[in-house]
């Protein structure tokens, strides 16, 4: 069994080994951080003050009840979007958007199909954990 002086050396120095890798993890991210306009940004307020990660998914991340809204955007266009959350259906509610808020959310959800795909089948992963599209 190692002196309790030898024990407090081996914690601060895998403190500073453990603070000095996540700092350089930190500084080399793949991904900087998206600038959002006001109108994507309140659509994403929207978003999450609904709670729509509930049923639906973003980059394969979120409930299963609705479908994956990754590239929804691009699929479909913004005219089924925003049809489709004026009227909602039998499995999502109408939640009373104004039109105001559609924008928002439909400006939301194509800066979000702008960002990336949703399918991680088709992703390659790197030896440092992230991925090619």
């Amino acid at each position: 069994m190692l002196p309790d002086k030898q024990k407090f050396i081996v914690f601060i120095v895998l403190c500073i080994v453990f603070l000095s890798y996540s700092g350089f993890l930190y500084s080399h991210l793949p991904v900087s951080n998206p600038n959002f306009s006001i109108t994507e940004a309140k659509g994403k307020t929207l978003w999450q003050k609904h709670n729509c990660t509930a049923c639906h998914q973003i980059y394969g991340l979120g409930g299963y009840l609705g479908p994956d809204l990754t590239n929804e955007y691009s699929l479909k266009g913004s005219d089924f979007i925003h049809i489709f959350l004026q009227t909602g259906n039998t499995t999502m509610p109408n939640y009373h958007f104004s039109e105001t808020e559609i924008q928002e959310l439909n400006a939301y959800l194509k800066s979000v199909d702008l960002s990336g795909k949703s399918d991680p089948r088709k992703f390659s992963i790197n030896t440092n954990g992230t991925i090619n599209q």
